[in-house]
């Protein structure tokens, strides 16, 4: 059993948006040369989270931002009062932080529709880190 794990960056634009890094996942997992496994990706920071959806246009992406604002508005929560970004905690929590992806054929075991998207809930920021851990043979 062998054990890989790549840190990738990506920089953000928006306060809310999903970013897909389905292309970064699918070169860790195969530049590892691991043929089955699992993948496991991590977002990095109390305000983002990962989330495995369907990317074939942009419309499920946007549905998902639009009902975690309207679940989780901003503005109303205790945390508020230390920084205004109390939403952004309440909804990378909600969502979580990681996913786990088998590997199969020395592919990340996603099916056509599926996609591999970074959840920023707080930005935009210069720099949010993602850490890919492969083990498997």
């Amino acid at each position: 059993m062998q054990c890989k794990q790549v840190e990738v960056t990506i920089s953000t634009t928006a306060r809310e948006a999903l970013y897909d890094i389905t292309a970064q996942v699918r070169k860790v997992v195969t530049d590892s040369g691991l043929k089955s496994g699992l993948v496991h990706v991590y977002a990095q920071g109390a305000t983002a989270a990962l989330m495995i959806q369907e990317g074939w246009d942009n419309s499920v992406q946007n549905d998902v931002v639009t009902l975690l604002s309207r679940v989780i508005p901003r503005g109303i929560w205790e945390h508020d009062r230390q920084d205004g970004n109390a939403d952004a905690h309440l909804k990378a929590g909600l969502v979580g932080p990681g996913e786990t992806i088998p590997i199969v054929a020395g592919q990340p075991g996603l099916s056509t529709w599926q996609n591999i998207f970074f959840c920023e809930f707080d930005g935009p920021r210069r720099k949010r880190t993602i850490i890919i851990t492969i083990t498997g043979h």
